[in-house]
């Protein structure tokens, strides 16, 4: 283990059980649940998180593009909205905690609609992971960027000269290249929480839940359960380009073919035509778009004389939506996505503090501020750099392990749910730890 021992974050294989932490599970790695029991718990685990790796030792659903797709559901497949519309004046830069080292958080928290609500939730669980970790030695620099490439520029500029060490966020896309601009300059690195891979680069590190994880890990389980034959029908829009490039990757990578592929607009009927005439050859097929859509395409294909249950249908998080659940059509369909039992424990102590439900991305600010607080408690002078950032090993937060690549996009250990009606149900659990 890399730092001085403490016994918060005891080296993964240890053996050795933290206080209050119970983990069980069933399946391939257990179903990722976490149980926390004593009253003070989740207080004093609050990096269940910051699951163990050799770096650091331990203690104890998702997608889109926030600038291409709606906020706070990072599950859109939808068009890109509009910029956000105006929003109220700019809210003054605060400071929480008073630790002596310093961590920027930029968030459009001025921004008009979702976007400003989205940034409040993300900021009320970046402050509830500080306050969980127990005294850390941090000072989380709070800036508003009002959702500007503009804005988040001049908060990355501030930052750094208030002395910021690393920079959390922005949340837009578009302001992902204008926060690294600063950043490289000084040779400081950004974990940002946009899902578009194209901003991504070297120490800009996306902290985010990227398609191509799900598509991964969703090929790769058909795979193991003997499917070879896929075929995939995909929306005709940036999140569809990025499925498509996955998917045909991971396909012939585990020993598959790619027996058809469609692509559809507004008009579905020639995919749809294609696909059914082609189902016959395949035994699976991927279906990857959210949760009104791909009730549509389902039916859609049940209505041109498909037979889906002679098929296993495959989706992604974006299927993480009481309409597929409801679906006849797409009844026993698989889906990767995060384990949703890190989010509903989340969510319960978040209720229990601030009376309101979080968005589904307040986790990634949670995630990212225990994880600068659990390096500055370990890492020393190293903390924030790539060496220890890129650790191969990664870590694991309230969505599970996840890993940053260098090429600034990251890995995610996801589960495998099957949609029934009652809600889905996990057949594949998160995994415990990263292959090479």
């Amino acid at each position: 283990m890399v730092g001085a021992f403490d016994p918060k974050f005891q080296p993964k294989n240890s053996g050795i059980k933290t206080s209050g932490i119970k983990t069980s599970g069933t399946g391939e790695s257990g179903t990722g649940t976490s149980g926390i029991s004593g009253s003070m718990a989740s207080r004093r685990t609050a990096l269940g998180l910051i699951l163990g790796t050799p770096l650091l030792g331990a203690c104890s659903s998702v997608q889109q593009s926030i600038s291409q797709f709606s906020v706070p559901n990072p599950f859109s497949s939808s068009s890109p909205p509009p910029p956000p519309g105006p929003g109220g004046p700019p809210q003054q830069s605060v400071a929480i905690g008073n630790g002596s080292v310093k961590v920027a958080l930029i968030l459009p928290l001025s921004a008009g609609g979702n976007a400003g609500v989205a940034a409040q939730s993300m900021k009320n669980a970046a402050e509830m992971a500080l306050a969980e970790f127990l005294n850390p030695n941090l000072q989380l620099l709070v800036k508003d960027d009002a959702g500007s490439p503009q804005g988040a520029q001049q908060a990355a500029q501030q930052s750094l000269d208030e002395g910021a060490e690393i920079i959390l966020g922005p949340l837009f896309a578009a302001s992902v290249p204008a926060v690294a601009q600063v950043a490289r300059a000084r040779n400081i690195s950004v974990i940002a929480f946009s899902t578009d891979s194209s901003v991504a680069s070297r120490n800009v590190y996306l902290l985010s839940f990227l398609p191509e994880s799900d598509v991964n890990r969703i090929v790769d389980y058909a795979a193991g359960i003997g499917k070879r034959s896929f075929i995939a029908m995909l929306p005709e829009n940036a999140y569809g380009n990025v499925v498509e490039a996955a998917f045909k990757q991971a396909v012939p990578k585990r020993g598959g073919r790619v027996v058809a592929f469609e692509k559809y607009g507004a008009d579905r009927a020639a995919a749809v035509r294609n696909v059914v005439a082609a189902l016959g050859q395949a035994d699976s097929l991927l279906l990857a778009d959210d949760g009104e859509a791909v009730v549509s395409v389902a039916d859609g294909l049940a209505a041109a004389g498909a037979n889906l249950k002679n098929v296993q249908l495959l989706g992604t998080g974006l299927w993480d939506n009481p309409r597929v659940f409801a679906s006849p059509a797409l009844q026993g369909g698989l889906y990767a996505a995060p384990d949703p039992a890190g989010f509903r424990a989340f969510s319960v102590r978040y209720r229990n503090k601030y009376g309101a439900d979080p968005v589904r991305t307040a986790t990634l600010a949670y995630d990212a501020v225990a994880l600068v607080a659990a390096l500055s408690r370990t890492q020393g002078g190293k903390r924030f750099t790539s060496e220890v950032l890129l650790n191969a090993s990664g870590f694991a937060g309230i969505d599970g392990l996840f890993r940053f690549r260098a090429e600034g996009t990251n890995e995610r250990g996801l589960a495998v749910m099957k949609v029934a009606t009652g809600g889905p149900t996990p057949v594949a659990g998160s995994p415990r730890s990263f292959g090479a």
